[in-house]
């Protein structure tokens, strides 16, 4: 099992999990051409993706949808409010009628021999989830665009080989910033994005002996920055109620605009 970030952050999202017969991308925010790339980093194409998984309809997971699924007819698996959001929108709506394919919250469902478990998120868009996706014993998880966490999440994301996990924004930087207040309030309430502070208490639930990679994603470009979404992550790691220490484990956060690096699992 191959799993990487090609793009993660308020500006664009696409994330690679595959097989060795199987490639998918979970999200597909950023143009058609820059996902091209990043398959070809990964020595792979847009003809070898055999589905677009998508968390929910907001633009920095969908931009360069509608590209890829045109251009390559790679059929697009996310539940039904989302479909039909994304639907909706202007440059979506040359899809192909058979491009969406319907999925349910905690149903999984099979493309070759992924196992793929969708659970729901707390985030202000139409039927947003997060993924947990198998292959034989392995599993990797993608926890973006959460307004909170509970016990609910936590179970989903359990007994992990690599993790995606939101660390959106610094409170301190967002409080102070310059966005409207409204936009500061959708942000720090329960239907908005976690911060570093959340993200690293939400890590001390998930950790355990076999974890072998976790990648801090979706950093807001306004309130936050690389070294201080990892260095909050690791503190609450570290001092947080649990048997680890942070340099126990490959913590890196996902940039925007380059490819991670790849976990092989």
């Amino acid at each position: 099992m191959r799993f990487c970030s090609i793009a993660s952050g308020s500006s664009g999202n696409c994330i690679y999990v595959g097989s060795e017969e199987t490639h998918v991308l979970v999200d597909a925010g950023i143009s058609g051409k820059r996902i091209e790339q990043g398959l070809n980093q990964l020595e792979l194409t847009g003809n070898d993706i055999d589905a677009i998984l998508v968390t929910h309809e907001h633009s920095d997971h969908v931009s360069g949808l509608g590209v890829m699924a045109r251009r390559y007819h790679i059929p697009v698996y996310t539940t039904g409010g989302t479909a039909d959001a994304i639907s909706r929108m202007k440059n979506m709506q040359k899809l192909p009628e058979d491009t969406f394919h319907e999925i349910e919250e905690d149903q999984d469902f099979h493309i070759k021999d992924l196992t793929i478990h969708p659970f729901s998120i707390p985030h202000d868009a139409a039927q947003p989830v997060g993924y947990r996706l198998e292959c034989q014993d392995k599993a990797v998880g993608i926890a973006t665009d959460l307004g909170k966490y509970n016990k609910y999440i936590v179970d989903n994301l359990q007994n992990l080989d690599a993790l995606l996990l939101e660390a959106n924004h610094d409170i301190r930087m967002l409080q102070v910033g310059s966005y409207p207040y409204y936009l500061k309030q959708r942000i720090l309430g329960d239907r908005g994005h976690l911060s570093n502070e959340n993200a690293g208490r939400l890590l001390c639930r998930l950790l355990h002996d076999d974890m072998k990679a976790i990648f801090l994603g979706h950093l807001s470009k306004e309130n936050n920055y690389e070294a201080l979404a990892y260095e909050t992550v690791c503190s609450e790691v570290t001092l947080g109620d649990n048997p680890y220490k942070s340099k126990d484990f490959k913590i890196q956060v996902a940039k925007r605009d380059s490819i991670s690096d790849v976990v092989m699992l």
